[in-house]
């Protein structure tokens, strides 16, 4: 490692990139390393990105570590660990200046790659395992482990942290500890017997926080237990096969009758999309809470029996984990590419209620809330997640549950009130005004409270007709229980001011957006922003609109889905709405959103000035 370059110590401020072969066994190691910096109590933001093939493509994984608590991505990389080949040339040209390039040097590098604005750290890692170890599987494996336990020495991290996550991974399998530790110990005492140690940047303990390191996707399947769901119709798709895996994990923990040993639970596997939701819906009609989880492509094929769902007013909730599309696009990068598909789901004139988490906890609340929200509007609930959020690990709040929580199962007779009932049981009809009828769970009475639920038009008393009058006088309905639902979900997040420019976001984008607002108001811009958290619209975005004079919608697609939603719901001059577009797969970064709202305002990065601002306000 070469002395060439006068560099600014940097305590908790650094990205560091693996570049592996997918299936060579790195995830675990990369975890590991993302893990300990996490019990040191510091901020870290772990983004794996990883190829559709099962092994032999380059994968990456990308930990950031900041004092400031950003969990977005940033540009750049100021350490990259690389060992593969294959895409070392572009690895190297990802590295910051002044940053390192740790590599396996048991073979020459070649020099056609070597930049003099970096350094480059050789540690032999396949010659260190060929001495170490017999088995080739072993070789592989350790050698992830020695890199991580080199980084320990180079970037100061606690070994007695790693040490202790070895010996939680492996308990119960005590004998694979020590080996573990020994491969860390070997990166450790060759980074510090070859190298000036610690380098410029450097980590250092942080007081702990209360806060999880989760996946968005357990953090669903875990709350649709809480939210009492029983049944989960499914087909397997990337990203979202894990949602279901987790409901499957922790119903084995919690939805087991401890007297007989049956299960409490029902998970089926499908023969495709339409089946699954197919499944869904003939168990939420029959009274269960149901669920099934997919991503771009199974929405495409859902989208008739979501119409279904709609018309006949059943309930149901659907955990989108988006992807790029379209077609199979890019199975395993991430995208905000499904708003429109599943805003107006089917034909004819259909519109679903979305909500859109930014965080694992708000995947754990927004599902079990999505649960009411099916039951109470009779409706299918869509949740939008993303790739980005699903599988990967993300620093959240914990999680909480009132035990004195009640489900809202909506307006459901029961078998006394209909006894009771003098008038003719209508199924749609609206008593209260709100456009939500009544309905009831099959066999609740032997006599009274039976219709057919069909997909064709028919009257309030669910009685097939194809007269106008009546199909409009249902269709109406349906837009008065739209309007409903606005007073149901989720509020949006507003930050603001007062300035003029406001900025609308949603979904996983708030990390780039917040994180965006902060370095803009450093050079003189301040904006307000507002996360929009479901549809339909309430009058708060109405409102935020109104009040500002220049705005942005950020998003990650190619076509500006939320911002042809806020056109096309809220009628909105679409000149007034900006368009800020990431859809490269990967996740959107703050720079990349100060650059682009800098060049809209024509601010130069050299000569920024103040906006006028309005009278502060603040709103969440």
């Amino acid at each position: 490692m070469s002395t060439k370059f006068q560099r600014e110590a940097k305590v908790n401020d650094l990205v560091v990139k693996f570049a592996n072969v997918n299936g060579t066994g790195s995830a675990s190691a990369n975890n590991l390393f993302a893990k300990a910096l996490f019990r040191m109590g510091l901020a870290v933001s772990p983004k794996n990105i990883f190829p559709s093939n099962i092994q032999g493509l380059p994968t990456w994984y990308e930990v950031r570590v900041n004092d400031k608590g950003y969990l977005g991505r940033r540009d750049g990389t100021d350490i990259m660990v690389s060992v593969n080949p294959q895409s070392m040339a572009k690895d190297i040209r990802e590295v910051v200046p002044g940053g390192y390039f740790v590599y396996d040097n048991s073979k020459p590098l070649d020099l056609r790659l070597m930049r003099n604005d970096i350094d480059f750290i050789g540690l032999p890692l396949t010659q260190i395992c060929l001495n170490e170890y017999k088995d080739a599987r072993q070789r592989q494996l350790f050698k992830n482990i020695i890199y991580v336990g080199a980084l320990a020495a180079l970037i100061d991290i606690e070994f007695d942290v790693l040490t202790g996550l070895i010996a939680d991974q492996f308990k119960g399998k005590e004998k694979l500890i020590a080996p573990n530790v020994h491969a860390l110990e070997l990166g450790f005492q060759y980074a510090k017997s070859h190298f000036d140690c610690p380098l410029h940047l450097t980590v250092e303990r942080r007081e702990a926080s209360d806060k999880i390191l989760i996946e968005g996707n357990a953090a669903c399947g875990l709350g649709a237990v809480y939210a009492g769901a029983t049944m989960a119709g499914w087909y397997p798709i990337t990203p979202s096969t894990s949602v279901v895996e987790a409901f499957e994990k922790y119903c084995k923990r919690m939805r087991i009758d401890p007297g007989t040993g049956k299960k409490k639970y029902a998970i089926v596997q499908a023969e495709d999309e339409l089946a699954a939701i197919g499944m869904v819906i003939g168990a939420s009609w029959n009274g269960a809470r149901a669920f099934t989880a997919t991503s771009g492509p199974g929405i495409s094929l859902m989208s008739e029996f979501l119409g279904l769902a709609y018309f006949a007013e059943i309930p149901a909730v659907l955990i989108d984990v988006q992807r790029a599309g379209p077609s199979t696009g890019m199975p395993t990068r991430t995208q905000q590419s499904d708003v429109l598909a599943c805003a107006y789901a089917s034909h004819g004139d259909t519109k679903h209620v979305l909500v859109f988490p930014a965080t694992p906890k708000e995947c754990f609340d927004m599902t079990a809330q999505a649960f009411d929200l099916a039951d109470s509007l009779q409706t299918p609930i869509i949740m939008l997640t993303d790739l980005d959020l699903g599988m990967n690990d993300t620093m959240s709040d914990p999680f909480e549950w009132d035990d004195n929580r009640q489900y809202n199962r909506g307006k459901v007779f029961t078998a006394e009130e209909l006894e009771n009932m003098s008038e003719r049981f209508g199924r749609y009809l609206d008593v209260d005004g709100d456009g939500i009828p009544y309905r009831t769970y099959p066999g609740t009475h032997p006599t009274k409270g039976s219709f057919f639920t069909r997909g064709t038009s028919r009257d309030e008393y669910a009685v097939y007709t194809e007269d106008g009058s009546a199909y409009v006088r249902n269709m109406e309905r349906l837009l008065k229980k739209w309007e409903t639902a606005k007073s149901y979900v989720p509020a949006p997040e507003i930050i603001g001011s007062g300035s003029r420019i406001g900025v609308i976001h949603f979904g996983t984008s708030m990390h780039a957006t917040l994180e965006a607002a902060d370095l803009l108001a450093a050079e003189g811009i301040a904006v307000d922003t507002c996360r929009i958290r479901a549809f339909p619209f309430n009058s708060d975005i109405e409102q935020f609109i109104a009040d500002h004079d220049t705005l942005f919608v950020i998003e990650q697609n190619r076509d500006a889905q939320m911002r042809s939603l806020l056109v096309n719901e809220c009628e909105i001059d679409p000149k007034r709405l900006r368009k800020i577009l990431n859809f490269d797969g990967m996740p959107l970064t703050a720079r990349f959103v100060v650059d682009k709202i800098k060049q809209q305002l024509g601010v130069a990065a050299n000569n920024v000035k103040p906006l006028p601002k309005r009278a502060a306000k603040s709103k969440s």
